[in-house]
This record gives C-alpha cells, structure tokens and sequence, in this order.
C-alpha cells in the first residue's frame, strides 16, 4: 500500500513528507481497503494547499482538500475530509447489506403463505 507525497512549486522538507506520510498510515488503519494514496502539497503565495487523493477496492476513489496558511493544518484538513468520505461510503455500503437481507426475507414470507 504505497503512500506517495509530491511538492508542487515548493520544496517539502523530509520532515514535512513523513508528518504527510504519518496522518496517511492513519487512514490505512482505520480503513484497511485502502490499496494507494498520494498527498499532494502545493504553495500559492500566502496559501498553503494539500490534496488527498484515496484509491480504494471496488473501484473507490477518493478526493479531498484543504488549504490555509499552514501546511500541516492542510494536511490535516485533507486527510479528515478524506476520512469524512470514507466513513459515508463504508456506512451505505453496510446499510445496503442490511437493506437487502430485509428485503429477501420479505421475499420468503410472501412466499410461504
């Protein structure tokens, strides 16, 4: 499960692409599907902007941002915009497991009487 961090127009200290790198392993326990993610870190004059980009199983791709005048206030913000999403598709994908188990034992009622 590779974790990538690109700079753009800006050079990102080591220290700055391992705090990114850490706040993503913290996505890759909570959600173990994850199968890549790529921080992007990007500076445009007094703002500092970070991207999170989520590729999961079954197709699932995540994008989230976050800017302000700190980096790792970005990053941090990206990465819990990226969890927010997560979390919402995990929950409606759980609930339509639900849903269905009820629908097909509908289903087998009707069909016994």
């Amino acid at each position: 499960m590779p974790i990538e961090v690109t700079a753009r127009h800006m050079s990102a200290t080591k220290e700055l692409q391992d705090y990114a790198k850490s706040k993503a392993e913290e996505l890759l326990v909570v959600f173990p599907r994850i199968e890549h993610i790529h921080v992007i870190l990007n500076a445009e004059r007094h703002l500092c902007l970070a991207e999170a980009v989520v590729q999961s199983r079954n197709h699932t791709r995540i994008e989230a941002k976050g800017s302000s005048d700190n980096m790792r206030a970005s990053i941090d913000m990206a990465v819990e915009k990226a969890e927010k999403q997560l979390q919402k598709i995990r929950g409606k994908v759980l609930n339509h497991k639900v849903v269905m188990k009820h629908v097909e034992v509908e289903r087998m009622r009707g069909d016994e009487t």
